[in-house]
């Protein structure tokens, strides 16, 4: 596969997922420039069936190499990435999405992780768990967990 074709297929959800983790803009940015270099090294000499999850977990562990050099990231308020559609188009969408993504930050980050992936890049089961280096029951555990504790932050918002 190409690496221009595989950068316009799937940027826009890379993109989405990184920023979902680290509420930054511009270090999400940076994080799928970094994924994406990872990925044509690794894609000159090899080939790939699933590249899409292939892609996420390369961008998650980007993710947790720049967590894990200090660079801790502030997951409070969420900030959208400037959207090309009028403001009026996109608010309401846009303000529903992040009062999700807030709620979901303030999950312990094996829930959000697995809720991001599965719920909202709508990637599979084991594709997830594969991401995330977890066991398929383990994954199965944090969803229940993390849907649970939403639906209880989404209740207790409604009041």
């Amino acid at each position: 596969m190409k690496l221009d074709t595989l950068y316009q297929d799937h940027v826009s959800d890379l993109y989405r997922y990184l920023f979902s983790l680290t509420n930054d803009h511009y270090l999400a940015e940076d994080l799928v420039q970094e994924t994406f270099y990872r990925a044509y090294l690794y894609l000159e000499n090899n080939e790939l069936e699933n590249v899409k999850p292939w892609l996420f977990k390369v961008g998650y562990r980007v993710f947790i190499d720049h967590w894990r050099k200090g660079k801790r990231v502030d997951l409070g308020e969420p900030h959208p990435k400037p959207d090309e559609q009028t403001p009026e188009k996109t608010w309401l969408e846009q303000e529903g999405l992040n009062r999700i993504l807030g709620l979901i930050r303030t999950l312990p980050p094996n829930e959000a992780h697995a809720l991001l992936l599965c719920d909202f890049h709508q990637l599979k089961l084991h594709e997830t768990a594969d991401i995330l280096n977890l066991n398929l029951n383990t994954l199965k555990s944090h969803l229940a967990r993390g849907r649970k504790k939403m639906r209880l932050l989404l209740q207790k918002e409604e009041r």
